[in-house]
């Protein structure tokens, strides 16, 4: 253990965890010589620690190395294998919210994603970031090419097949067992425009808690090229439960992968595109709803974090909010209607990672066992897939082992469903269990209980 780390200090903090911003405008943050000193740093109290041996596959990978190295120690491991450690950080944050005890205000000042985050950066910076990961980072560029009409079906058609996925393989490093979304050219925002509108227009916004009544969905990349029903059965319950829904008028990645890959820069680029046409809704008197967990903690956590003085990001951070966490604010006030016409059984829910680093409570769970003969069994644990990191050739396997507590209490529940708020986690359930089900998304199962008919 390092100089001045006593044991006592070793008890760890009793009090609330805080967030220190991330300091990323700083030129120290990417001094290598300074970098490496924070890694020793704290990869000696972990080691000394070793609480998160059961995360995500950097600490096994930092204790491996250490326990192998001649010391034992932190001192006998070759400094240029620290790279392995953050390259396994998918920046999930559960070590931050879940395990550590030497997070801020303990003196010891643990923030473990967050250097990760910077160590990814300086290897950016660097020109280190292979071109496959700036590929499979790039999701408005992707979508916009993969979601041309008959371009689609053709992308799709390939994805399918086992050639293509061959080649996807050779080409991108892309897993052929790992699952891919298809593209759809029939994007949400042209649903949107051509859905049947409410019978009966929408009541006066009704203020409820922290909420207005009145919502702008932000589609995100996902929701508006890969999985479009999703964000049509928001619509079609929140305007069920007499809310307005209007969409934001346009919208870019959140910023989520290229975060991932250290990319800070084009995250700030992202966030410049991102932020006017919200504002705008915000000031229209709209709260921000958006379909993906990653996307809406982009706009509570990340980007507050990373512009810490930005009075534009804290009036977002301020009006967006999850879809369950909104209707279970209007339930709340009781303005949520139950009027449920079916129940749904037994549901084996997964609840997100960047779900639950918001600090929510299981806010999907309470609002689905809302409706009668529903049974809701959350599991809170990491189902392995994690941004592009459970695609990836040589994280696969990996992906799969740390997904596989998840996928084992699936197949075993004998629900009538299972869901998660991530759609992508879904998939990386479904590509594990024994029968080809697909997932049912939480939206989806509220929408199917109110009795509205398929989107």
């Amino acid at each position: 253990m390092s100089d001045g780390q006593t044991e006592s200090g070793r008890e760890g903090n009793l009090e609330a965890p805080t967030r220190h911003a991330l300091g990323w405008q700083d030129p120290q943050f990417y001094d290598p010589e300074a970098l490496q000193k924070e890694l020793d740093r704290v990869f000696d109290i972990c080691h000394g620690c070793r609480r998160c041996f059961n995360l995500c596959n950097s600490f096994p990978t930092l204790f491996e190395l250490i326990d192998e190295s001649k010391t034992g120690e932190l001192d006998g491991v070759d400094k240029t294998a620290f790279g392995k450690v953050v390259d396994q950080c998918y920046l999930c944050d559960m070590c931050y919210m879940t395990k550590c005890p030497y997070v801020p205000p303990h003196p010891w000042n643990v923030d473990f994603p967050h250097l990760m985050l910077r160590a990814k950066a300086v290897k950016h910076r660097s020109g280190a970031t292979r071109w496959r990961d700036k590929v499979l980072s790039a999701t408005d560029t992707v979508g916009m090419i993969a979601g041309i009409p008959v371009v689609a079906e053709i992308v799709n058609a390939v994805n399918r097949s086992s050639l293509g996925r061959k080649v996807l393989d050779a080409t991108l490093g892309v897993d052929p067992s790992a699952p891919i979304p298809p593209y759809r050219s029939d994007t949400l925002r042209k649903q949107f425009a051509r859905r049947a509108k409410p019978a009966q227009a929408a009541p006066g916004a009704q203020p409820a808690g922290a909420t207005r009544g009145r919502v702008a969905l932000f589609a995100t990349c996902y929701g508006n090229r890969n999985e479009p029903d999703i964000g049509l059965d928001l619509v079609r319950v929140f305007e069920h439960n007499g809310i307005e829904v209007a969409l934001v008028e346009r919208e870019s990645c959140c910023g989520m992968p290229k975060l991932e890959l250290g990319d800070l820069q084009a995250v700030a680029e992202l966030k410049a595109r991102n932020l006017p046409p919200l504002l705008a809704m915000i000031e229209q008197g709209y709260d921000i709803v958006a379909p993906v967990p990653s996307c809406v903690l982009m706009f509570k956590q990340e980007l507050p974090l990373m512009f810490p003085d930005d009075a534009d990001v804290a009036k977002v951070k301020a009006r967006i909010f999850d879809p369950f966490e909104y209707l279970a604010l209007r339930h709340k006030s009781g303005l949520m209607r139950t009027d449920f016409t079916r129940p749904l059984g037994k549901v084996s829910y997964h609840v997100a990672c960047h779900l639950r680093v918001q600090n929510l409570g299981l806010k999907t769970r309470d609002v689905l066992q809302l409706i009668p003969g529903t049974t809701v069994e959350p599991i809170e644990r990491c189902s392995g897939h994690n941004g592009t990191y459970g695609v990836k050739r040589e994280y696969r396997d990996i992906s799969m082992k740390i997904g596989k507590p998840v996928i084992q209490r699936v197949q075993a529940s004998g629900a009538d469903f299972y869901a998660s708020d991530c759609p992508m986690a879904g998939h990386q359930i479904e590509s594990g269990l024994d029968h080809s089900a697909p997932p049912t998304h939480p939206l989806t199962l509220l929408r199917m209980a109110y009795g509205l008919g398929d989107t």
